[in-house]
């Protein structure tokens, strides 16, 4: 799950002087300006974010004037104040104790006045809506679990306006008899699955319950992937397999006697949430392809180099054999020809990229020039990926900025368009280390969710160059929900963005070289983006 620290409130609609604040210590003229016009109110900017600003100028006490009027209003966030970088040069007054004190009883009273209302967690994933798993579970349990799919995305979701003609209250009519009519708690769970896909979001899905795990999320030992219009073969991870003759740049003609494409679009593609065309595509000929039952064989027809063709039966494995198998280390680093450092970065599950480019960063910042690779990042938390870009940078940088909806049902009672709350986020640069020499970032569709956070913030800083295809367009912070049967499901909640407000969610973050793998690269071993990037840093 997809986490964000280090952000700043931009309560102002407008996004005026303060904002300057980010980066750069604020010239004396413009510093002037916002005082006169802060005493005249002609700036509606928050009363926290200009105690940022003066604090970053160096006028405490026009800082701490507007950190008081941020409290007496009901600031509460005890964690971002403390560790809000633009306020580091107060730490040492002593009217900073005291202001956390009170921020610290705004917080308390906050929770208190919560309580009074509901236990969150009780009222939102009530015991009702988490019924055990049953072969067919009850209508009022199929019922229920799309009602609450269909309210919790009606207030969550962040990105209805991406699926404009998408009526999401007709569609949850015409789901009705569907889920009503399912014979088992597999095919309501499908049916589910066909309904969130319609909301076109890579975050935004729903899971199976843990017992269909083995007759729903099964797959071969095989990886494939769409390259030139043809599914092909990229991995083949058992002797077994490669003993019977199928290999690494092999075409897939049929699956069970059904065109590749054709077996996709059929089986595959209705059930995927996608956020674009790319992410779509990654799902339905990689991710999901062959995914299915482990009791039922796969019949494959194949086309090797030569156009001859091949059939084989192969078999599924439990997902826990498959994915250890598939492991890839979470950090690789290998020096390359012209003294050019490659480092792989396969996952932001954990910290331990970010420890691991730490520890080797001596002998790294030796290399002529660096390629961070994140094309097969699916993501996980975005601080890893920015603690490594901090290494690249000599002063802070806003890299990003996302919003949430914020529903008030007073608002909604006054006929008052629901409003957002806005956040900027920022990086701070590495204290001891700084590498100032080229860099280039290899993405793709595989590039997802943190890893998309981590490419946004490199193409926002400016600091080099992305190459590859287009990223799969999908991040922010999923809300789990529990569901009838023993099943779950995430909706997105949060719009991510780059630094300078720029959309790529639905979109992608665009490479500035597109470059992407050909089936004849495949074939011979030839990685077609490596290749083009070491190309650019050695010419």
């Amino acid at each position: 799950m997809k986490r964000i620290v280090t952000y700043l409130l931009l309560c102002f609609p407008l996004g005026l002087l303060a904002q300057n604040a980010s980066s750069t210590v604020p010239e004396t003229d413009a510093l002037h300006k916002l005082e006169v016009a802060l005493e005249k109110g002609q700036y509606e900017i928050s009363h926290y974010n200009t105690a940022c600003y003066f604090s970053l100028a160096g006028k405490s006490a026009l800082a701490f004037t507007y950190l008081e009027k941020a409290v007496a209003e009901g600031f509460s966030d005890l964690k971002v104040m403390e560790n809000d970088g633009d306020l580091f040069s107060l730490h040492q007054d002593a009217r900073w104790q005291e202001v956390l004190k009170r921020v610290q009883q705004n917080k308390k009273e906050r929770e208190k006045t919560s309580e009074l209302f509901f236990n969150q967690k009780l009222f939102w994933d009530s015991e009702h809506f988490v019924t055990p798993y049953a072969q067919n579970i009850s209508d009022e349990e199929k019922i229920a679990g799309l009602s609450k799919l269909w309210s919790e995305a009606k207030y969550n979701f962040v990105n209805f306006d991406l699926i404009p003609n998408v009526n999401f209250d007709s569609l949850y009519f015409a789901y009705l008899p569907q889920v009503r009519g399912s014979k088992s708690t597999l095919e309501y769970y499908l049916i589910l699955e066909s309904f969130f896909a319609k909301l076109k979001d890579g975050h935004t899905n729903v899971f199976m319950p843990r017992e269909l795990t083995d007759s729903v999320y099964a797959r071969p030992l095989i990886r494939t992937r769409l390259i030139e219009g043809k599914v092909l073969i990229v991995g083949v991870h058992d002797p077994t397999l490669s003993k019977l003759g199928i290999a690494i740049g092999q075409e897939v003609v049929t699956v069970n006697d059904i065109p590749a494409k054709e077996y996709a679009a059929r089986y595959v593609t209705p059930y995927q949430c996608a956020s674009t065309p790319q992410d779509l595509q990654t799902h339905s000929f990689e991710h999901a392809f062959l995914r299915g039952s482990l009791s039922r064989p796969i019949k494959l027809q194949l086309r090797d180099a030569t156009n001859k063709l091949h059939e084989h039966t192969i078999f599924r494995v439990k997902p826990a054999e498959r994915s250890k198998k598939l492991r890839t280390p979470t950090f690789v680093y290998k020096v390359l020809r012209g003294n050019i450092a490659y480092i792989a970065l396969n996952t932001f599950s954990n910290d331990s990229s970010a420890i691991e480019f730490a520890s080797k960063f001596t002998e790294i910042s030796k290399a002529n020039a660096i390629i961070f690779d994140v094309r097969n990042n699916g993501g996980g938390n975005t601080t890893p990926g920015w603690n490594i870009l901090s290494y690249l940078i000599d002063q802070p940088n806003e890299v990003h900025a996302y919003y949430t909806r914020d529903y008030k049902p007073t608002f909604r009672a006054w006929e008052v368009d629901q409003q957002v709350d806005i956040f900027k986020s920022k990086i701070f640069p590495n204290r001891k280390w700084l590498y100032t020499k080229p860099v280039i970032v290899l993405t793709s569709a595989r590039t997802f969710s943190a890893a998309e956070d981590f490419a946004a913030a490199f193409k926002t800083l400016n600091r080099g160059k992305l190459l590859g295809e287009a990223t799969g367009g999908s991040s922010g912070q999923p809300l789990m929900i529990q569901l009838p049967g023993n099943g779950s499901a995430r909706i997105c909640t949060k719009r991510d963005m780059l630094g300078n407000g720029e959309e790529f969610v639905g979109k992608g973050i665009q490479p500035d070289h597109r470059v992407a793998p050909t089936i004849q690269d495949v074939r011979k071993g030839i990685d077609t983006e490596l290749e083009a990037a070491l190309k650019i840093l050695l010419k």
